[in-house]
């Protein structure tokens, strides 16, 4: 453990030395939540679902279901690659044998032996909510820190550390404090997170809270997205909200150096059709400070929290047009521009009724913004990640193929290229084809390296059922992580449409 670090958990610890006895204790920290530090003897992916709120019947009931250990978009990263080691660190919403509790694991794929070692389950969330999934970083040291966030304020979030540098079988609680008030108070509740370092600035966090206001139809909760930042990972500063629209947002962002950029829709207050179920609008604001200053796509400075419906980082009127946006991804070209992809569709219910569901991407020319469709899939939750590739060219690694649950979330994986800056795209390969169960939420790793450039999982989209991890390559080859591991280290089984096959 390096002397800063320990400094740190010392002042962290007399800190909460001086909170209230009921603050302190390991129970009450945990809540229902144990902190776990054990091999897990394979990987099993989480299956959850939302109803669609009586508005889906039959077969299309779940609004989203299915193998949902990478979900949502909202959240990132679930992978790193370190350079100094050579591993990709990723981080999932695992479970135990019967399915019924969200577990935070964490492993790492080796490029230079191509093998996988067991993952470690590092916390048993004590719910089976695929919101509460883990996100995943890395510090200049090394140390890996684990970010177990929470669907609402029912119940604690948390932040762990690799007791190691690039080891993953053991980590400790960080309790860490947030600024309020001009005191320092226990951080332990967040929701949504996407969250960013720099060797030279620390931690960026991009996050969601919850608040509780006056409306047109009463009392309403509603989502405000804010940010914070730490040098250390555990003083955190005073929280400030980027947007707080009627009722709430929902954000995805991306980092290309010292620029985070970040993207949202806002969720309407008005008598019938309102709240998230008609998220609409996109919007877009950047920092080139991490968190200092946040402009306008243009470089305008703007006041925050935005309130208005219509303001500088508005990118499209959807709202005018009737349509929802669901924000898959957002990255930057060679210039620092930045690329948002994401989808539209006609209404929040499953099913072919509100289709197709147009994706879109929309990038900065410099001068405006050019958004343009390039192909349509089944649910308005089919998530995929958007790739600059050294040559200039994108990259799409998507569920965009009908899978085996028609019009529920996700489908068959495949890799669409665009030469022309998303003009026209050609669909170079389908990643997966003949699957029992739907592809779900291919996630972008920060710093995706050929040999392992998207990580998703699996599960059928109309019923429980078992769920797969995988990944891909940057040529579109497919691996499933193994479900059961009679070893210490395995190399991942190649994909095939009939099964698979050792690689």
């Amino acid at each position: 453990m390096s002397k800063r670090f320990l400094y740190n958990i010392l002042c962290a610890g007399a800190l909460l030395c001086s909170l209230p006895a009921s603050a302190q204790t390991g129970s009450n920290v945990y809540g229902k939540a144990r902190l776990m530090n054990e091999i897990d003897s394979g990987y099993r992916g989480l299956w959850y679902h939302i109803d669609s709120g009586g508005e889906g019947s039959g077969e299309y009931l779940y609004k989203y279901s299915g193998g949902l250990g990478t979900y949502p978009s909202n959240h990132y990263p679930f992978s790193v690659y370190v350079p100094g080691v050579r591993k990709t660190f990723f981080c999932f919403g695992g479970t135990d044998s019967t399915g019924q509790t969200l577990y935070h694991e964490v492993s790492y794929f080796d490029h230079v032996t191509g093998k996988v070692p067991r993952p470690t389950i590092v916390l048993d969330k004590a719910t089976n909510d695929a919101h509460d999934n883990p996100v995943i970083q890395v510090d200049r040291e090394g140390y890996i820190w684990i970010f177990s966030t929470s669907h609402g304020t029912g119940r604690p979030s948390f932040i762990h550390r690799s007791v190691k540098p690039y080891d993953i079988t053991r980590f400790e609680y960080v309790p860490a404090t947030k600024m309020v008030n001009g005191k320092e108070v226990l951080m332990n509740n967040f929701s949504y997170l996407q969250m960013y370092y720099t060797d030279s600035d620390g931690f960026l966090g991009l996050f969601t809270h919850y608040d509780r206001k006056k409306l047109i139809n009463g009392m309403t909760n509603c989502r405000d997205i804010a940010w914070m930042t730490s040098k250390d990972g555990i003083h955190w500063s005073e929280w400030k909200d980027l947007a707080d629209i009627q009722q709430g947002h929902y954000q995805t962002s991306g980092q290309q150096g010292r620029r985070v950029g970040t993207s949202f829709n806002y969720h309407p207050d008005r008598k019938v059709k309102a709240g998230l179920d008609y998220r609409t609008n996109l919007y877009y604001l950047q920092t080139d400070d991490f968190g200092k200053t946040w402009k306008t796509v243009n470089g305008n400075p703007v006041g925050l929290p935005l309130t208005a419906v219509t303001n500088a980082a508005l990118v499209h009127d959807y709202a005018a047009e009737g349509l929802n946006v669901y924000i898959c991804d957002v990255n930057f070209d060679e210039s620092g521009n930045p690329v948002i992809l994401y989808l539209t569709s006609k209404g929040p219910e499953a099913g072919p009724a509100n289709g197709p569901r147009q994706w879109h991407t929309a990038w900065w020319s410099g001068t405006r913004w050019e958004i343009h469709p390039f192909t349509t899939s089944g649910n308005n939750y089919d998530m995929g990640s958007i790739y600059i590739e050294a040559d200039g060219s994108w990259k799409i690694i998507a569920p965009t193929t009908m899978g085996p649950q028609p019009y529920n979330t996700g489908g068959e994986m495949d890799m669409w290229i665009s030469r022309d800056k998303g003009k026209s795209w050609e669909k170079t390969r389908q990643l997966t084809d003949g699957s029992r169960y739907n592809h779900t939420y291919a996630r972008r790793p920060v710093g995706a390296q050929p040999g392992f450039y998207a990580l998703w999982a699996d599960g059928n989209g109309r019923e429980f059922s078992q769920s797969h991890l995988y990944f891909s390559d940057r040529d579109g080859n497919v691996f499933q992580l193994p479900q059961t591991m009679t070893s210490d280290f395995e190399t991942p089984l190649r994909y095939k449409a009939k099964g698979m096959e050792k690689h």
